[in-house]
């Protein structure tokens, strides 16, 4: 069974566990004649593959209870396997959606961690920096490197700390390992999204 995720950037498959990814230029050429069971985050993409007979698009199929208006079938897709807990997608943009008792109550969207990089990038060419993976969030930095990875992890951390609160925190997406860490409640789910497609097409039978 091939599974695909298609992003704004890139086109993330699944095959029988092997994960690749394609960026979504390349994927414009895209052809086989395997089936691919996928969902879609872009319009123009979608469009494109909309009369395409082996590609199944597993959208129509969820069902998630929820009055939010405009949920992104990715965000469907990773609350669907989850009853209770907060669900934190970590990729170009961090998702953070609520469920309790199988009922999505909500959530927000911040910029992804590349993105508020890029931001700092754009002040001034000082705050080109990476990332700290060791930055402590406890006590005040010390260093220029340390204060832009303060200053993006830290309210992110904050933020889904006050929603979370002692529920279970569900980690995917590419930023979604380093995120977890954080979290003594974390559990890190890098196949979320496929997981559920998998799930979806077992109950429905497609």
């Amino acid at each position: 069974m091939i599974l695909c995720d298609i992003g704004n950037t890139n086109a993330t498959f699944c095959n029988d566990g092997v994960i690749s990814k394609m960026k979504l230029d390349e994927f414009k050429e895209y052809k086989t004649n395997d089936k691919i069971y996928y969902i879609c985050v872009n319009d123009e993409t979608k469009n494109r593959l909309k009369d395409s007979k082996n590609f199944i698009d597993l959208e129509p199929y969820f069902e998630l209870d929820t009055i939010y208006q405009g949920l992104g079938v990715d965000r469907i897709a990773v609350c669907h396997s989850i009853k209770d807990g907060v669900i934190v997608d970590a990729g170009s943009a961090i998702t953070v959606d609520v469920m309790m008792n199988n009922k999505h109550l909500g959530g927000y969207i911040l910029p992804g961690i590349f993105h508020m990089l890029k931001a700092y990038e754009n002040i001034s060419p000082r705050l080109k920096l990476p990332i700290n993976s060791q930055i402590a969030l406890d006590a005040l930095p010390q260093r220029t490197t340390d204060a832009v990875s303060y200053g993006i992890v830290k309210p992110i951390v904050t933020l889904i700390s006050d929603i979370a609160r002692d529920k279970n925190v569900y980690f995917t997406g590419g930023d979604g390992q380093f995120l977890s860490k954080f979290f003594k409640n974390a559990i890190y789910d890098k196949n979320l999204v496929f997981r559920s497609m998998q799930n979806l097409i077992k109950q429905k039978r497609i």
